[in-house]
């Protein structure tokens, strides 16, 4: 399989976007914004809705709770939040493109908005059929197996142990075919070997439960997701997709330490708006977001789930680069998978 187009392409757009160990913002992306923006005639006049496309115990659902609690403090706006969690993304998705374009209702999303528009171009476009407000959240992704596993220790140990397994292991992982966590584990499997079941969880609280009380034998997932866990001392991580291992985990093997040769996609969030809301108010938004993203209580939440690690801010422009860029990398790799690109 060729992946040599899509890896380059992948390279240039988010090499910029790791961070070296240990480095910081002197200054937060968006400390320059005014502190306050008047209200377009009384907008809004009464609470927000966030759509959220997953359940409340995952990152979506985390990352969800933080922006709309640091949107609140800062603006003195209600936001409810309406978890349709489903199709790994898509039934929210669609409960939001039926809400009107009046600005009260926004939505949280990850990348698997745009990994699903690669795949078919029928399904809404985040960067055109959506109005990005911020990009407050890119992060990585690693490998956990339980603290006290005794089958396997390391990354080593867990790929020799696999093997012998005769495709019997199994990794909890998301359900969606074609989503980064798909995508990167069939990277990982073609590059050692490895045959393992990947146990489909569309929730959060499922996928790691799933870990913790042994029905799989590792997880896919991104390290803020599970800091209760490795703040717990019950889930290990055994492999970090980095080419460069962070100081926060230097002692986890990095793809360039396990000998793996591709480049590492990644998790973003955000927060978006219906095109064709009203611009004063799309305008208002805009300001809400991205300045609440350097509310202290924002910035505290980001530094607890590792989110310090990777560039994570995107303004409006700065998201529809990502999204439109992530939509032309998907489709090159799922031509190269075979899959059907509609």
């Amino acid at each position: 399989m060729n992946f040599k187009k899509y890896l380059k392409s992948t390279a240039v757009v988010l090499s910029a976007a790791t961070l070296s160990a240990g480095a910081a913002w002197a200054e937060c992306a968006t400390d320059s914004l005014p502190g306050e923006m008047a209200k377009p005639d009384g907008f809004p006049a009464r609470a927000l809705t966030m759509v959220v496309p997953y359940g409340p115990a995952g990152g979506s659902g985390q990352v969800a709770q933080a922006m709309a609690q640091a949107v609140s403090d800062l603006t003195g706006v209600s936001i409810n939040r309406d978890h349709k969690p489903g199709g790994s993304g898509t039934v929210g998705m669609t409960a939001y493109m039926a809400t009107p374009a009046d600005g009260y209702s926004v939505m949280e999303h990850i990348d698997d908005a745009s990994s699903a528009h690669a795949l078919d171009s029928g399904r809404p476009n985040p960067a055109e059929d959506l109005i990005p407000l911020v990009t407050s959240q890119i992060t990585f992704s690693q490998i956990y197996i339980r603290e006290n596993e005794d089958r396997y220790s390391d990354w080593p140990s867990f790929v020799e142990w696999v093997k012998a397994q005769d495709g019997k292991a199994t990794i909890a992982n998301v359900s969606k075919e074609g989503s980064m966590e798909r995508v990167t584990m069939k990277f990982i499997t073609d590059a050692t070997g490895m045959k393992i079941q990947q146990i489909s969880f569309d929730k959060g609280a499922p996928r790691y439960g799933a870990l913790a009380g042994g029905q799989v034998d590792a997880l896919f997932e991104q390290p803020g997701d599970v800091r209760k866990f490795l703040d717990a001392g019950k889930f290990k991580p055994i492999l970090t997709i980095l080419k460069e291992a962070p100081e926060a985990f230097s002692d986890v093997p990095s793809l360039t330490d396990a000998g793996l040769d591709f480049e590492p996609l990644f998790r973003f969030r955000g927060f978006y708006v219906k095109a064709g809301t009203p611009e004063d108010r799309v305008e208002w938004l805009k300001w809400a977001f991205q300045k609440a993203y350097c509310e202290e209580s924002y910035q505290a939440y980001n530094e607890s789930k590792y989110m310090t690690l990777i560039e994570s801010f995107r303004d409006t422009e700065g998201s529809k680069e990502l999204i439109t860029a992530t939509i032309a990398q998907y489709r090159d790799v799922y031509k190269s998978m075979g899959l059907e690109v509609k």
